[in-house]
């Protein structure tokens, strides 16, 4: 049944998505469906995620554009007090599912906009330039508020998998921890006030506790100092393995 579920997911999404980024749905809809199954274990995540969004946006004098990057499944981010607190909601990502755009639809929003946007600026290094990925933010008007949300990790992922399929010599030997670094610079640089809510370090942990293999997701990248730390079972005992979990540390800055 999920997979006829998964398949109509597809099918509804990809006439909606733009050709350049539909390559992406299969991820988005796998991130879907984990969701799902994993719900029980994700609610403390994504409970303390959406906090930290509404700790960071407190106290602001003026509310007109909030800008979320990485809006995903909306599962981290507290969509309904933006929608009703700031005048327009931005949601950036590669992919906006069939099935968060009918609920937003159904919940009668009337100041959300949604944009497909590649946010990781592999193409601008590619082309010989400075990467500026979140550039675009300064032609964003009346910009009062920006989230990172649980993105920043994705996207050391996503261009690491794709610098290596790279011929060698064509793209820096440093790419990754550039582009990781981009992202940051591009939030410190906001002159109004922004959330990062990102994972850091990842463990595979066995049965017993013992940790078997650890990793850096910001690639050596040092990020702002965290206001709030938490952990994400990303992958409890049986979703990838019935002997290991996999934990992703967590933490959030303003």
């Amino acid at each position: 049944m999920l997979m006829i579920t998964e398949a109509l997911l597809y099918a509804a999404t990809l006439p909606l998505t733009g050709k350049r980024h539909r390559k992406f749905i299969r991820y988005s809809i796998n991130l879907w469906s984990r969701a799902g199954r994993c719900a029980r274990n994700w609610a403390d995540h994504e409970e303390k995620s959406r906090n930290a969004i509404r700790a960071a946006a407190a106290g602001l004098r003026q509310k007109r554009t909030a800008v979320v990057l990485g809006s995903g499944l909306l599962r981290d981010v507290p969509i309904d007090e933006l929608v009703r607190n700031f005048d327009t909601v931005v949601l950036i990502d590669l992919v906006h599912l069939a099935s968060v755009r009918l609920w937003l639809a159904a919940k009668g929003y009337r100041n959300v906009r949604l944009i497909e946007r590649d946010l990781c600026g592999y193409d601008e290094l590619a082309a010989g330039q400075e990467a500026e990925p979140l550039g675009f933010l300064r032609s964003v008007p009346y910009l009062d508020f920006v989230v990172s949300a649980n993105l920043l990790s994705q996207i050391g992922r996503g261009v690491k998998r794709r610098h290596e399929a790279e011929a060698a010599g064509r793209m820096p030997e440093d790419t990754v921890e550039r582009l990781v670094a981009a992202h940051l610079s591009g939030l410190s640089g906001l002159s109004c006030r922004h959330c990062l809510v990102t994972d850091i370090a990842y463990a595979v942990i066995d049965r017993n506790g013992k940790t078997h293999e650890e990793a850096d997701l910001l690639h050596g990248v040092t990020p702002p100092p965290a206001k709030a730390v938490w952990t994400w079972p990303v992958a409890p005992l049986g979703e990838e393995s019935r002997n290991y979990r996999i934990e992703h540390k967590v933490i959030a800055a303003w």
